[in-house]
């Protein structure tokens, strides 16, 4: 069975910082890219970054761009994504998944507020 498991959401401080994990099983993790998502109350869903599965490459939207960072760790599974200067309006929950194959989980809740 495909899983993807979100963890490290909470409640943060506008301009603090969180580091999301996703840990992946059912599948190997290397042969896929991966990408971090996220969807507010009322919103689409919308896709934040994602990293290739050969070379690491990573791509950013422009509404996260220069505070967020994907990473991957294929020894485990697992893919990370670092959140750095975080405003109110990144309050969402965030997913992981793999791009083209998705399986939704249930996520990880991020809420910024003072």
């Amino acid at each position: 069975q495909v899983q993807l498991v979100e963890s490290g959401g909470g409640l943060v401080q506008p301009g603090g910082s969180l580091r999301l994990s996703c840990k992946e099983s059912g599948f190997t993790l290397a042969h896929y890219h991966i990408g971090w998502f996220r969807q507010a109350p009322g919103k689409e869903r919308e896709g934040l970054s994602c990293i290739s599965s050969w070379n690491s490459n990573t791509y950013y939207a422009d509404s996260v761009k220069g505070r967020f960072t994907i990473s991957r760790d294929n020894a485990k599974n697992m893919v990370f994504l670092q959140m750095d200067s975080l405003k109110l309006e990144d309050t969402a929950v965030y997913y992981c998944n793999r791009i083209g194959m998705p399986t939704w989980g249930q996520g990880t809740q991020v809420t910024v507020s003072s």
